[in-house]
């Protein structure tokens, strides 16, 4: 059975890259429209409600404004922004860690944060399971690639080849830290500091950890060994389980698509200290990539096909 899919939004850095991961799979029939129509909201509107899900790559009043044409119980959404990560009657898309039965079976599915993809996987099997408090002030160092930011974004690293690092949300606000606290069960808001570098995608996510200092000092090993049994049936999130052998690790600026993920648990030598680090790519697993496995498991479809793992 073939599935009618609409990307509102698709001429956008996330919506282009679904479409791409989606061109050529008789499984799924987009339904496009011309540059004429799509600014129309009464055409949106049609397309919106003869899609049997639709994908919005849109700002968030964009995408709230999206969901309101629905008239129909039958059309089911994937929702790229930010709008309803923690809204209530709203799936969080990380299939995961919320389970994969519940994503296919969804009607509204929001799709993670980039950042947030990192972050919740690396700390909400250890703080689900009580193997990490969830009572603790966590922070998050992150850095991505400048395609994230959307077209202005891409357009200003391109034009400045002289911008090395570009930190920002410096009043901690972070949209993502909402959905990162959620999915956590954080009673603390973790410290985020993000930035972006000069390359196109990839992305480092980087929780530190003072294990000596946690209640019950769990060891390095005890949480990466728990990622491991965690992630054992995934396909697409790997767990490392030894330390790079020349203590390094590298985001390189030419960096193919990847919609994989892969989850590093690096300890000091005395043990009482960790660094929880996931790489991902953020327009694969960090939004495109998620988008394109949601919308196959929720076709009824290996969530794999059409990834670049």
């Amino acid at each position: 059975m073939t599935t009618s899919v609409f990307i509102d939004g698709a001429v956008g850095t996330t919506g282009l890259e679904i479409a791409e991961r989606l061109a050529g799979r008789s499984e799924f029939a987009l339904i496009s429209l011309d540059e004429a129509r799509r600014k129309d909201d009464a055409a949106r509107a049609e397309a919106i409600n003869d899609a049997d899900v639709v994908i919005l790559c849109l700002p968030d009043d964009a995408a709230k404004a999206a969901v309101a044409m629905i008239a129909n119980d039958r059309t089911r959404v994937i929702d790229a922004s930010t709008a309803h990560r923690v809204a209530p009657g709203w799936t969080y898309g990380f299939p995961e860690v919320v389970g994969r039965e519940t994503v296919a079976q969804a009607k509204r599915v929001s799709n993670p944060g980039c950042y947030s993809t990192g972050f919740i996987a690396l700390l909400a099997p250890l703080t689900h399971n009580n193997l990490l408090p969830v009572a603790w002030p966590y922070s998050c160092n992150a850095v991505s690639g400048y395609s994230g930011g959307g077209k202005a974004m891409i357009a200003r690293f391109e034009a400045d080849r002289d911008i090395a690092w570009r930190g920002y949300a410096l009043h901690l606000g972070h949209k993502h830290v909402p959905e990162m606290q959620a999915m956590c069960a954080l009673s603390i808001a973790p410290l985020f500091t993000p930035a972006v570098i000069p390359a196109h995608r990839g992305m480092v996510v980087e929780i530190p950890v003072p294990l000596a200092i946690l209640p019950g000092a769990p060891s390095a090993d005890l949480l990466r060994q728990a990622l491991m049994q965690f992630y054992a049936a995934s396909p697409v999130v790997k767990v490392a389980q030894e330390t790079p052998a020349d203590g390094e690790m590298l985001l390189r600026a030419s960096m193919d698509p990847w919609d994989g993920l892969t989850l590093h648990v690096l300890a000091s030598e005395t043990g009482e200290q960790a660094r929880l680090i996931a790489v991902l790519d953020n327009l694969g697993k960090g939004a495109s990539g998620a988008a394109v496995q949601n919308l196959n498991l929720m076709s009824g479809l290996d969530e794999t096909t059409g990834l670049r793992l």
